[in-house]
């Protein structure tokens, strides 16, 4: 016998919800996402991630990745020497965005053969 279907309440939709737009605001933006997976394949200086990301400003690059490092999904780390070097790495907490990243992956391969055949 099946079982019957169950049904949501609002609060249960509002509820689920939340983290869902959490992680949008904070992932929100077209450049954060191009930077994080940069950085997921190793920490990087600010011009190497400029040029990895075509069409970033570096004053959009530079807000970014202060936004990121906030929300401490980015490292960044100043070497003392002359002149100063800065990189910037992916922090644990980054790096947990792996596989929700390969699954937009995967999602934007399908629908763009879905949608243009490629």
């Amino acid at each position: 016998m099946a079982k019957p279907k169950e049904v949501k309440t609002h609060t249960e939709c509002a509820k689920a919800m939340l983290p869902v737009k959490d992680a949008l605001d904070i992932l929100r933006g077209r450049w954060k996402l191009p930077i994080i997976v940069s950085l997921l394949f190793g920490a990087k200086r600010f011009g190497e991630i400029s040029k990895e990301i075509n069409g970033i400003t570096d004053k959009m690059l530079s807000k970014e990745l202060k936004d990121l490092e906030v929300n401490q999904l980015v490292k960044r780390t100043v070497f003392d020497s002359f002149p100063p070097v800065v990189e910037y790495s992916i922090t644990p907490h980054g790096k947990s965005l792996e596989k929700v990243i390969g699954e937009l992956r995967n999602w934007g391969v399908g629908h763009r053969k879905k949608i243009i055949g490629k």
